[in-house]
């Protein structure tokens, strides 16, 4: 009877498998310091929730007191009867749905043309268009707000949308992506008679889930937080964002710290939500633009 035999790893093989002790401490540096950092950023957000559930004089205790004694769960249902959060909640989330949806919609289309479509000063165009990214928001805010208020847009939630419909950034990011997909496809689907629109619209787009979702996100997650816009723009309460309405629970002479925590908490919930679903296609769209195919 036939018997099988192993043969025994070479050195080579045995070396490769086997770390050394620099490697094995080296490692384990890496992961305090990791530890460490996650803890740094998880620290505030730790704090913020529990702050929700105390009494405004236990907030700022020194030293700080983890544990509420008592919980104060009644925070999460005054702060809808003591401010007007769910309008602000609906301002914010039209705007941050709206915005995304054109953003995406605009940045893709726009990024299409820079990286599939040949035309005369593409490049010089598109670097132009992509170096308004390095201009600060403070250097065009005045002449914004001018012709926002020439517009008559000013003090309407169309201001907001007009001025962030558009982004350099997203069609940076698409275009990146976009450039990953074979140029095969697009001569193909020209072959067979399809417009650049159709192109677009049945071969390239359908392909860049992973850009759509990661820009997605990214603006999504901005418009949300965003205060400095809402701020100058948006003055009447009724159309106040979440991130202004929670500023007004802060008078001249008092402020409502435990129902700002509240608030700050809630608003963050669809924010975590959303990554948390699209974390998978966010990491593989980051991980994928510029890389071509």
């Amino acid at each position: 009877m036939a018997t099988l035999t192993l043969d025994p790893p070479s050195a080579p093989q045995r070396r490769a498998g086997k770390r050394t002790p620099w490697q094995v401490v080296g490692r384990a540096v890496l992961y305090v310091v990791m530890v460490a950092a996650a803890a740094a950023i998880l620290v505030p957000f730790v704090w913020m929730v529990i702050s929700s559930l105390k009494n405004n004089n236990q907030i700022f205790t020194v030293p700080i007191q983890w544990i509420p004694d008592p919980l104060v769960w009644n925070n999460y249902l005054d702060i809808w009867t003591k401010a007007n959060m769910t309008t602000w909640l609906r301002n914010t989330l039209l705007l941050s749905v709206v915005i995304t949806f054109l953003q995406v919609l605009t940045g893709s289309f726009a990024a299409y043309g820079f990286s599939k479509v040949r035309f005369r000063g593409r490049d010089v165009l598109f670097l132009a268009y992509v170096g308004t990214i390095a201009v600060p928001w403070q250097a065009y805010m005045i002449p914004q707000f001018i012709l926002m208020s020439k517009l008559n847009l000013s003090n309407t939630l169309w201001a907001m949308i007009a001025l962030q419909a558009f982004s350099a950034f997203g069609v940076f990011l698409m275009k990146q992506y976009y450039e990953s997909i074979p140029e095969e496809l697009s001569e193909a689907a020209r072959i067979d008679g399809l417009s650049e629109y159709g192109i677009w619209r049945r071969v390239v787009l359908p392909l860049s889930g992973p850009a759509v979702a990661s820009l997605t996100l990214l603006t999504f997650v901005n418009v949300w937080n965003d205060y400095l816009g809402p701020l100058i723009y948006l003055r009447s309460p009724e159309i106040w964002t979440i991130q202004i309405g929670l500023k007004s629970l802060v008078s001249q002479y008092n402020a409502e710290h435990a129902l700002i925590m509240t608030g700050s908490v809630l608003s963050v919930l669809p924010i975590a939500l959303i990554f948390l679903l699209g974390q998978r296609y966010f990491v593989q769209g980051i991980a994928t633009t510029g890389v071509k195919g």
